[in-house]
């Protein structure tokens, strides 16, 4: 960290946030919750966009599906350029490169030009992400008022996927699917003309160098894994277009695993990954991301498929789910402050289970919506409580040098859980469906599961992470 960062967080009080610290957090905020929105403003204009640009249908999903590789396969590593060459410095520009690319994107006049723009918009997410979830850690300190920031930016994060999902029906019915894109512009741009003069450079007090075996390995053995498993959301996972992807990119991450071992400097110090909390916080994280992204992907399919709502209205009734992450953001530091983030783990998870687990009761007839919106609301509290001791666990309680690194991790685990839950219990909704046209029994079963992940969640942080005085 450096010196002027250390002097505002060591001057700061310790349970409330004045003066330059909260100008510093809203501008990461602000900069978080245009990110998570980017992850999913466009799914819901898929059909239009594809209309409008010439895309064939079997080539729509490769408008999400590069901004998620890019965004989730790079992400650990550019989290390591920020530690070399300052986390300011590649936050900034990496908001230069979303600025950039979200204009070619709004004015994109062929698929090529699209596809381009967002696997510019995923690298720019990659690089912002970790630097912006580091720059947070390293500027305030541990304790309450780290876990407050820590408790927006998850709040924010989650709320902003779901905002995603309702501004590109908004955008898309009201003006042009251009602007789920240029609506990045302004925002960026404020950002970078505020952010200079109120966040100071943050690096390693020693410079690492760069891993480069490391470097290769795991970016793309999760570039394979989560093209296997977008694969395996549309055709399922016996295919070799899935089957293949998967095998080489699990290899490829015990490739990285073992040159992690033996390089001087590591990546990934495997030291970091004995510690419990960062191994099972992240496991936690990863888990939750999947589980409610995933949800909204299901939920999405019921209403327009089974319901017959429009692409605007199925987008509206996600914004319950939208108040109840937020309502979970603002009380999750509370409760961790008083107990501890492994009873947020365990508390939030089964919160979020038994929300989800009533949707499993859910039918044909638009009189379901009276289950589905105070369900979704409870479900999106506790998936926030789990979200935010998430954050805590894996972050906190490290040496600076290692936050750069720690946030790195927070960030993969996220950024994979939001790209992977969705293809992953797509299939199992498909496979569910048995090639019939009732989409109902598939996502009843899919919601089945998901339930059994939140809940193995809740049991893997209540084995490893509990202590015997909070639990």
């Amino acid at each position: 960290m450096s010196t002027p960062a250390l002097r505002t967080a060591v001057a700061a009080p310790a349970n409330r946030i004045t003066g330059r610290l909260r100008i510093t957090l809203v501008v990461l905020l602000v900069a978080q919750f245009m990110l998570a929105v980017d992850f999913s403003i466009l799914n819901v204009a898929l059909p239009v966009i594809g209309a409008g640009l010439g895309f064939r249908l079997a080539e729509l999903q490769w408008i999400a599906t590069t901004f998620a590789l890019s965004a989730a396969g790079f992400t650990l590593l550019l989290g390591r350029v920020g530690d070399l060459v300052g986390r300011r410095r590649i936050f900034l520009a990496g908001l230069a490169v979303l600025t950039a690319a979200s204009l070619l994107g709004g004015f994109a006049t062929s698929p090529t030009m699209l596809l381009v723009a967002r696997v510019a918009q995923g690298l720019a997410t990659a690089a912002v992400t970790p630097a912006g979830l580091a720059l947070l850690t390293t500027s305030f300190p541990d304790g309450p008022l780290r876990q407050k920031a820590l408790g927006l930016n998850g709040a924010l994060m989650s709320a902003g996927f779901t905002t995603g999902a309702i501004l590109g029906g908004v955008l898309t019915d009201l003006l042009s699917w251009r602007w789920s894109f240029l609506l990045n512009v302004p925002v960026a741009v404020a950002v970078l003309l505020v952010a200079p003069a109120v966040i100071a450079e943050s690096r390693p007090p020693v410079r690492p160098r760069l891993d480069l075996p490391g470097a290769l390995s795991v970016t793309v053995g999760l570039l394979g894994i989560v093209y296997g498993l977008t694969q395996a959301g549309e055709h399922g996972f016996a295919r070799p277009t899935a089957l293949v992807p998967l095998l080489a990119g699990a290899a490829l991450l015990v490739v990285f695993y073992l040159v992690e071992r033996r390089v001087p400097e590591p990546l990934v110090p495997v030291r970091i990954l004995t510690r419990r909390t960062v191994a099972w916080g992240n496991i936690a994280g990863l888990i939750a991301f999947g589980t409610e992204t995933s949800l909204v992907y299901l939920l999405t399919l019921y209403l327009q498929k089974t319901l017959g709502f429009s692409t605007l209205g199925a987008g509206l009734s996600f914004g319950v789910l939208g108040v109840g992450t937020v309502l979970g953001g603002i009380a999750a530091p509370r409760l961790i402050a008083r107990t501890s983030p492994t009873v947020a783990l365990v508390l939030g998870g089964l919160v979020q289970a038994a929300g989800t687990g009533a949707l499993l009761a859910i039918g044909a007839n638009p009189g379901w919506l009276a289950l589905l919106l105070p369900a979704t609301f409870v479900g999106g509290i506790g998936n926030m409580v789990v979200i935010v001791g998430f954050m805590v666990t894996a972050t906190s309680g490290l040496p600076a040098a290692e936050q750069g690194l720690a946030s790195g991790l927070a960030t993969m685990a996220q950024q994979v859980g939001i790209t992977m839950g969705t293809p992953v219990l797509s299939a199992v909704a498909t496979a569910a469906m048995a090639g019939g046209p009732a989409v109902l029994p598939g996502v009843r079963v899919a919601i089945g599961v998901n339930v059994a992940l939140v809940l193995l969640g809740v049991a893997l942080a209540a084995t490893f992470l509990a202590r015997r005085r909070h639990l």
